[in-house]
């Protein structure tokens, strides 16, 4: 319950302080180049995330670095748990926006930043705002921003990893840029295998090779989901057996 208070003291906590950093930033946008503006946004959702995770004592890791290129990617991850984001924008060190749900837009501050890093807001009860979403996420990877995207959709909470939606296999060949696939277990351990009290766990972070432009050319939409998806199960699984 400690754990829980600290963890969630700090996420409210640290908003309000951060609006004075957003006004600053929103400042630079015209005298920087677009990798730099990102590289200074990034640094408040990294450090708001690490003293997020801090708080309840869980341990990472992170391997796969190397595989990280230049220039807009788009990333995709399962997605485990509510952790998941906090944990990638602590340890992923490409700054990168996210799909987030349209409700997340009403929320004050953190919506604000939320737009800086150039996140995509959906309705998945609106087919109208699903078309958007995809048209949105592919201007920001044209303008030369990385994007993350949770193909099974939901969370799977630590159970077995969900079918992929096709659609960001659309957006990534639309953008003409690579895909970075994520392989992240342990978040549910976090939150939602202990009925959403904070507990420590142990957690996980490989980012696998690159997934080419070439290759996203080259390949069918039904190959390029398969290949992804088998691709990160299998690092989840030898992930997961290497914690038993």
């Amino acid at each position: 319950m400690f754990s829980s208070i600290k963890t969630f003291g700090f996420l409210f906590g640290y908003l309000p302080v951060s609006l004075s950093k957003l006004t600053y930033i929103k400042k630079q946008k015209n005298v920087l180049t677009t990798e730099q503006y990102d590289q200074l946004v990034h640094q408040v959702p990294q450090l708001w995330a690490s003293g997020i995770i801090q708080r309840t004592k869980s341990t990472f890791t992170l391997v796969g670095e190397e595989n990280l290129p230049s220039g807009p990617v788009l990333f995709i991850c399962n997605h485990e748990g509510n952790f998941d984001i906090p944990a990638l924008l602590a340890y992923i060190p490409k700054p990168f926006g996210f799909i987030s749900k349209v409700e997340v837009k009403k929320l004050p501050i953190i919506s604000q930043w939320m737009e800086e890093m150039n996140c995509v807001f959906l309705d998945r009860s609106n087919r109208k705002s699903s078309y958007q979403s995809i048209e949105d996420t592919v201007r920001i990877l044209e303008n030369g921003h990385s994007i993350l995207i949770f193909p099974e959709g939901t969370r799977s909470k630590g159970e077995k990893i969900g079918e992929f939606k096709s659609g960001f296999v659309r957006i990534a060949k639309m953008a003409n840029v690579p895909i970075v696939p994520i392989a992240i277990n342990g978040t549910s351990d976090i939150m939602e295998k202990n009925k959403n009290k904070i507990c420590a766990a142990n957690v996980q972070i490989s980012i696998l090779p690159t997934y080419t432009i070439e290759n996203i050319l080259q390949n069918e939409p039904k190959e390029i989901l398969l290949d992804l998806h088998t691709s990160i199960a299998n690092e989840v699984d030898l992930l997961r057996s290497a914690t038993k």
